[in-house]
């Protein structure tokens, strides 16, 4: 049945304020329908019409975790680049260099965990009280 293409003829005009107009065009950015007139036929014939809600919360707590996990892709290719230099290393004085370097880095990843743990304790602590 649903290979086969319904050849609609038949028109129905309808005349809507902009508010009501507004009201359908909202509801259908909300649903399922991939086209206007297919929402307004769904409503007109009383056929069931799928809507998205969305989690404002976890809305929220996606974005920060999106940004958190940015944040540890630059640190794991920060110390990617030191390990590279640690290997690239000719003589024991470049060494003192490297070590500076890399506890700075080490310093640096160890901030962020403790952030990324004090963030997701936020967001459970949020969650257990809904």
């Amino acid at each position: 049945m649903k290979g086969q293409k319904i050849n609609r003829d038949k028109h129905l005009h309808v005349r809507l304020t902009p508010e009501e107009y507004q009201k359908l065009f909202n509801q259908f950015s909300g649903s399922s329908s991939q086209k206007f007139s297919e929402h307004i036929r769904k409503i007109l014939l009383n056929k069931p019409i799928k809507m998205y809600h969305r989690n404002q919360s976890l809305d929220d707590a996606m974005a920060v975790l999106i940004q958190l996990k940015d944040e540890l892709n630059a640190i794991a290719n920060n110390y990617n680049q030191v390990v590279k230099r640690l290997h690239m290393l000719n003589a024991k004085s470049d060494l003192s260099g490297w070590l500076s370097l890399n506890e700075a880095g080490r310093k640096t990843l160890y901030e962020k965990v403790s952030e990324i743990k004090e963030r997701i304790a936020q967001i459970s602590e949020k969650w257990l009280q809904e």
